[in-house]
């Protein structure tokens, strides 16, 4: 590969060299899109590529509306580092904040890191929502590293998507200008939706299969699995479903409550009680990502448009998208019995669920005294024990049972990545055969030293 300094980077593209030729000591690689071609990086025997827009920049006017398909770029668009986290509350010492993003974000953060393996021919799928409360957390971080996955054969995108009030705000002002059919609301989803869109329209390109795609997220990640179980326009855009630690079902909050809230919110801010829509967009995200009335944002709420009607009414009615959904949590937290009630209350048309309790301390985290802690299993669920911040620090030293266990925990959810969503059970590494949550059966599986199954009603809550 002919190598040029980077100083002359913007003269040899003006002179028609590919950019793919000039970025030294990286071994590029491109992808023709529909919004233009992306050169990113061959990287441990995966093709990668970080900070690719899937929407436009939720900025100006587009603040607190649905997100939008991405204008097209001219010529060839690097893709080699990541662009920054969306707005929210960071440390002013540098230390990572709860959701484990230091130092600068940007309202303009609606991009994606995309792990593809070499030659993938209609590779399963997987779209990952990150955790953080909703209002912390970046797509990029080492616990979702999707190497090993695309080492696998499976394509990995890991998005950014809005956090906060930026993310889940509502107030009469946005209402009064809004078109008849906007959503009110719930603009996280709308990012997950246009992410579900971008992939449709791009997973050829891949090489994947856009009838194979699984969402998954942890914790609010998973929560905005579990909201999109039941939002009419992602219908038939994903095919599985996987929630870890996020399995939240609340009835949602009515729109007249939501922008009351938002009315609130925006005095504390020091806005008038008649603030205007120009108003609002004008405050700077630091102003409400710091302030402790509207940082965590509003939540989401049903607007009779976008989000109609609560997931939680439509497991209940028999009308949620129906798709097979693995669900569980880590038994150092509690949340067992909520992922349960997910898993009994999906399947309506005969989609499986798969239960699962996860057990497994590594060595190195002998302080987990009362079980693995929230956020524990990601490690072995991305076989990402390299990359996790789990695994820093003086305690952070995995040995070569914990790297065994974490590629036996990845190959149960490539098994659910590949399965046909007819199945009933899937196989993971070593023979381990998991079959799939009835009520009748009433079987989940324990990620312990030795993963096996047990009977759900045997498994406790959690601390």
């Amino acid at each position: 590969m002919k190598k040029f300094p980077l100083l002359l980077l913007g003269l040899l593209v003006n002179s028609g060299v590919s950019i793919a030729q000039v970025v030294d000591g990286v071994d590029t690689v491109k992808i023709s899109l529909d919004s233009g071609v992306l050169v990113g990086q061959a990287e441990n025997g995966v093709h990668i590529y970080r900070g690719v827009p899937f929407a436009k920049p939720p900025v100006g006017e587009l603040r607190w509306r649905a997100s939008q398909a991405p204008e097209p770029w001219p010529g060839e668009r690097l893709a080699l580092t990541n662009e920054p986290p969306c707005p929210q509350p960071v440390t002013l010492d540098g230390r990572p904040n709860g959701g484990g993003v230091t130092g600068v974000q940007s309202e303009d953060c609606l991009y994606l890191t995309a792990y593809v393996p070499p030659n993938a021919n209609k590779a399963p799928i997987v779209l990952w929502f990150y955790g953080g409360a909703a209002f912390l957390g970046a797509g990029h971080l080492g616990s979702y590293d999707g190497t090993s996955n695309a080492q696998s054969g499976v394509i990995t995108f890991a998005i950014n998507y809005r956090l906060g009030s930026l993310a889940n705000f509502t107030h009469p002002a946005l209402t009064e200008v809004a078109s008849h059919d906007e959503p009110l609301g719930n603009y996280a989803l709308t990012d997950a939706v246009s992410a579900l869109q971008w992939i449709q329209r791009n997973a050829a390109a891949f090489g994947g299969d856009p009838d194979n795609v699984t969402i998954a997220g942890q914790s609010a990640g998973g929560a905005m699995v579990v909201d999109l179980l039941s939002i009419p326009s992602a219908k038939g855009l994903y095919h599985k479903a996987i929630i870890e630690s996020g399995a939240l079902l609340s009835p949602g909050r009515a729109l007249a409550d939501s922008e009351q809230r938002g009315v609130a919110a925006a005095a504390a801010l020091g806005l008038p009680g008649q603030a205007t829509a120009d108003q609002l967009r004008a405050m700077s995200a630091q102003s409400f990502t710091y302030n402790k009335a509207t940082r965590a944002g509003l939540g989401t709420n049903l607007d009779a448009r976008f989000r109609p009607v609560s997931t939680v009414d439509a497991l209940e009615a028999g009308t949620e998208i129906d798709v097979p959904v693995m669900v569980g949590s880590n038994t150092g937290e509690r949340g067992f019995n909520s992922a349960r009630r997910v898993a009994s209350l999906t399947g309506d048309s005969g989609a499986g669920a798969w239960l699962y309790s996860f057990a497994y301390v590594p060595s190195f985290r002998s302080e987990w005294s009362n079980g693995p802690v929230h956020s524990a299993e990601l490690m072995f669920a991305f076989d990402s024990v390299g990359t996790s911040s789990w695994s820093v620090g003086p305690n952070g030293k995995a040995n070569e049972v914990d790297r065994a266990f974490a590629k036996l925990v990845n190959s149960c959810w490539l098994a659910f990545y590949r399965m046909d969503p007819a199945a009933k059970s899937l196989t993971c590494a070593n023979n381990v055969n998991w079959p799939a949550y009835t009520e009748a059966s009433d079987v989940a599986m324990v990620f312990g030293d030795k993963p096996h199954v047990a009977k759900s009603q045997q498994i406790p809550d959690g601390p």
